[in-house]
């Protein structure tokens, strides 16, 4: 099909996609744009606009790919997250909307003006990089496993030009030593080995690693909460973004290991997603 104007080429394009993805027009509008390097507005001012032959083979190229399930991020290269353009790539998760959750609650957080703030698992830097645009007196350290997310994070971090983050490679922990620190946050692995979604959509596309825990999703969540005590400064919080069914599991290990102010905090689909517990003891 020869698609001349805009207006045809997302037409052609929803049609087609319409059966793999739940989001087909959305889709094809974000790799049209991507095709003709473009802002949204332009969609609706110029329908009639007439791309070249090689918009149409490129755009053609793209819609094929998601048309086999490759999520529209990678495709692209960058996701948008707290308004944040990122570069993205399969080295680690695509940012999704529920994550701002996190972000949000954690800026409303009663915290020290130069706040000490660690973000285990950092992958993209998404989460560092939301709070360092919103707090760029917070120091912030953000640390994952993967080497190749620490440079896709270091490039998000170049690219932005915020310099109150530290990015290090580390196994949780264990690069920080004695480290203290007002805020702990973190989106870990927590999906269990058989949940069928892992076969379903862009997360088909994404590191196992970075996804999936032993102990039925809650083995990182478990190490995060029981060392995470002698990283926090007395009063200091931590904040875990978790499965929808887990609320529970994370309230009563927290309280095991003797957290206080426990509060699970809905996503904007209203569903159980982050949990926080403030440290009012020593240091153990």
């Amino acid at each position: 099909m020869t698609l001349r104007t805009v207006a045809q080429a997302i037409a052609w394009a929803t049609q087609l996609l319409s059966d793999t993805s739940d989001s087909a027009k959305l889709d094809s509008e974000v790799l049209l744009l991507h095709v003709i390097d473009k802002p949204k507005s332009y969609l609706f001012a110029w329908p009639d606009g007439e791309l070249t032959e090689a918009q149409y083979a490129k755009f053609s190229e793209l819609v094929a790919r998601r048309q086999m399930g490759e999520p529209v991020a990678h495709i692209i290269g960058e996701r948008e997250f707290w308004s944040l353009p990122l570069e993205v790539n399969p080295s680690t998760l695509i940012p999704r909307p529920d994550t701002e959750t996190l972000v949000e609650y954690a800026l409303d957080l009663a915290l020290p003006e130069e706040a000490k703030v660690l973000d285990l698992g950092t992958g993209t830097g998404a989460i560092a990089l939301a709070l360092a645009s919103e707090k760029p007196h917070w120091q912030i350290t953000a640390l994952d496993f993967s080497a190749d997310a620490v440079a896709l994070a270091k490039r998000n971090q170049q690219k932005l030009g915020f310099n109150n983050i530290y990015i290090e490679q580390s196994n949780w922990y264990e690069a920080i030593s004695e480290c203290k620190f007002d805020l702990i946050v973190s989106n870990p692995p927590y999906i269990e080995h058989d949940d069928h979604h892992l076969s379903q959509g862009d997360v088909r596309f994404e590191p196992l690693s970075a996804l999936v825990a032993d102990d039925e999703g809650m083995a990182d969540i478990k190490v995060i909460i029981a060392q995470g005590k002698r990283h926090l400064n007395q009063g200091g919080y931590l904040l875990i973004e978790h499965g929808f069914r887990q609320a529970t599991k994370l309230q009563q290990y927290f309280a095991q290991m003797s957290y206080s102010n426990i509060l699970t905090i809905k996503d904007m689909a209203g569903c159980d997603r982050v949990t926080l517990a403030q440290w009012l003891g020593e240091s153990p």
